[in-house]
């Protein structure tokens, strides 16, 4: 009886092509589409996927401010962030977020997905965010892709 033995294939940072990818978020659920951007920003969908790599692809968000969220959560959540400072605490809803810096809720909801660390921190600067419907990316000509 013969053993076959297959060699792991690992990717090197030198052999990863990326694409840019443009996502439109207008009426898209928060969470659901969170979860789709950290996945190609880590390269999951693609066959070469290794997890020590950054691998991924760009991704340009438009309409950032037309997110869902759903049940109550415009009102009800509370992002918390402390100045460091006794008594710096402040808490703030998505209404409010929405309306004075409106990329926070989706840059907020793919960090908390991406690998924490450098690595992670690396992922997170190929995502690229935007209120309105333009942006400055055209000449990367990114894919279109509905989620």
């Amino acid at each position: 009886m013969d053993v076959i033995s297959y060699k792991t294939y690992s990717a090197k940072p030198a052999e990863i092509s990326r694409t840019w990818y443009l996502i439109d978020a207008e009426g898209q659920v928060l969470g659901r589409l969170a979860s789709r951007i950290a996945a190609i920003l880590r390269g999951k969908h693609k066959p070469t996927f290794t997890p020590h790599v950054d691998g991924g692809d760009f991704v340009i968000v438009i309409n950032a401010d037309k997110v869902r969220l759903t049940g109550k959560k415009e009102t009800k959540k509370l992002y918390f962030h402390h100045s460091g400072q006794p008594g710096g605490a402040r808490l703030r809803s998505p209404a409010y977020m929405r309306r004075h810096r409106p990329e926070f809720l989706i840059e907020h909801a793919v960090r908390g997905m991406l690998p924490k660390g450098p690595l992670g921190r690396r992922m997170f600067r190929k995502l690229k965010v935007y209120a309105g419907p333009s942006h400055p990316h055209g000449a990367q000509k990114p894919t279109e892709l509905t989620l």
